[in-house]
């Protein structure tokens, strides 16, 4: 990456001080042909721009010649610069954005950021780290977010940096740094999908990312025990009244961060013309009921929440879930005052189709890290709520995906090694590790599977098709519905229906014999 930089500094240096040089011509004096001639070399520097781009996400993602590829890309900007500059009426300043933003882009992909773990200034300033990474570049909304940054932080003027709240930042910062840093990362890769309903509805995007990150960490399928659930933890009877619940499918769309942030911007909405708009009685009226929000409200003749005979009708829960989800909104809009540098998370969205069929699983194992922490399963998970991790997915299914994991997965997950060992390892069976003294064979108990006849091969999927007879599993010690469907390649909800079982337990016997309905192993 040094070199590259080296290359785009010389090249743009040397432009810079030809076109000192260079006297400006009037576009309407020039002939058609030398327009024409311009109007080529912009869009080989366009192109050639891309290339490198592009280029550099590969580079990212260690795939094989990219550096090569980044390097015939700086050779046709050098080629075009080197064009402009004999061309009539070519404007070297023009192809300077070009390597201008070429050189900013190779070093934030060297420097990581560094410059962002600077401590200088007033909590109370505007930070501009946050709107710098990610969704500029990656979400549709980017134009309109871009304007409406500047007006992001009247959020400050709308709560209370208080003490309580710092409170909450300095157990954010410590012993709740990991799940503050778990919730950005997750929420990275949502926020295309979860802003623009809390932008429409003029909340502020820190208010979103702040009751995201007490409520769920940024989990779709978090459940708590009390009934709560997704990523914005509501209540059943909640979430119906805002349009949320069983689809018809037997999918819960309180699961689906789109679905969950609509009804959240709503519900606070609602609250806030109630309440004063009063964001601090609105996340009161979040956790502790907003009945209780509402009589407390009227009966303080509209007092704020930091009033304490406002303050102590609220249970403890909610007097501590206000201060940390402002808190955490706070260091949302201000890290680097508080020397907390969020990660860069490579969130450009892409459909990833699959080739053949797999579960989450394992597209987790063959994708690997990605130069990321903690890999991409919750990415997946989050980006496709509906599916289980270890539910079956035929050849075809189309997940929602990041442009990065579709790299990797056409690089390490179709076939070669990687595709083998996470395949081996997603079907591996506990059992038949254990054998009988003295025999060598599978211990007693081991499951038994009646015979497969092979139906014909399928173009679409080369392997054979199950015989019209489905096959059948008998039930073995520690065997669960779970792992049956993983040894496989089942789809777990249609082995349940096929076998007359019924969610949540899924409850089988040993002994017991399953048809083998749906499965491609």
């Amino acid at each position: 990456m040094p070199v590259l930089a080296v290359a785009l500094a010389r090249w743009a240096a040397l432009a810079a001080a030809v076109s000192l040089s260079l006297l400006s011509f009037d576009a309407a004096a020039l002939s058609k042909r030398d327009a024409a001639a311009v109007e080529a070399l912009n869009q080989r520097m366009a192109a050639a721009e891309q290339r490198y781009r592009e280029a550099l996400v590969k580079i990212g993602n260690a795939e094989p010649g990219a550096i090569d590829e980044s390097n015939a890309a700086i050779e046709d900007m050098e080629d075009v610069v080197a064009a402009c500059l004999k061309q009539k009426g070519c404007q070297v300043n023009d192809q300077m954005a070009a390597f201008k933003r070429l050189l900013k882009l190779t070093a934030d992909a060297e420097a990581g950021g560094l410059d962002e773990d600077r401590d200088d200034g007033d909590p109370m300033d505007p930070d501009p780290d946050h709107g710098d990474v990610g969704l500029t570049a990656d979400v549709p909304e980017a134009a309109r977010a871009a304007a409406l940054l500047d007006d992001g932080h009247r959020f400050d003027e709308m709560v209370q940096y208080n003490p309580a709240v710092q409170a909450g930042i300095r157990r954010w910062l410590t012993d709740m740094r990991p799940s503050l840093m778990d919730s950005y990362e997750n929420y990275e890769y949502l926020r295309e999908t979860m802003w623009p309903s809390f932008e429409r509805a003029g909340l502020p995007e820190a208010l979103l990312f702040g009751i995201m990150a007490k409520e769920s960490n940024g989990k779709a399928h978090a459940t708590s025990r009390a009934g709560a659930a997704g990523p914005m933890q509501f209540m059943y009877a909640t979430g119906k009244r805002f349009g949320l619940g069983d689809d018809g499918t037997g999918f819960d769309t309180r699961y689906d961060p789109h679905a969950s942030a609509v009804a959240a911007a709503a519900y606070l909405n609602e609250r806030m013309g109630q309440l004063n708009n009063s964001i601090e009685m609105a996340l009161a009226a979040y956790n502790g009921g907003e009945g209780r929000a509402l009589r407390v409200h009227r009966g303080s003749d509209g007092r704020g929440f930091w009033s304490a005979d406002v303050y102590n009708q609220f249970p403890a829960e909610t007097r501590d879930y206000v201060p940390m989800v402002i808190a955490a909104a706070w260091l949302f809009l201000h890290p680097r005052q508080y020397g907390l540098h969020f990660p860069r998370v490579q969130t450009k969205p892409a459909l990833l189709s699959l080739e053949k069929p797999a579960t989450i699983y394992e597209l987790t194992i063959c994708l690997g890290n990605g130069r990321t922490r903690d890999g991409f399963m919750r990415a997946l998970r989050n980006l496709n709520p509906r599916y289980q991790a270890d539910s079956w997915l035929p050849a075809g299914t189309t997940l929602r995906a990041t442009s990065q994991i579709t790299n990797l997965y056409k690089r390490y997950c179709v076939n070669g090694a990687r595709a083998e060992l996470a395949q081996q390892l997603v079907m591996s069976d506990p059992n038949a590790a254990i054998v009988q003294a003295g025999s060598g064979g599978p211990a007693t108990g081991s499951p038994s599977v009646t015979p497969m006849v092979p139906g014909p091969t399928t173009v679409a999927t080369g392997v054979a098709t199950p015989a019209k007879k489905p096959r059948e599993h008998r039930v073995a010690r520690g065997d669960t519905l779970v792992s049956i469907s993983s040894r496989y390649a089942c789809d777990t909800k249609v082995l349940a229906r096929a076998n007359g079982l019924k969610p949540p337990r899924y409850a089988i016997r040993q002994g017991q014999r399953l048809k083998l309905e749906g499965c491609t192993k």
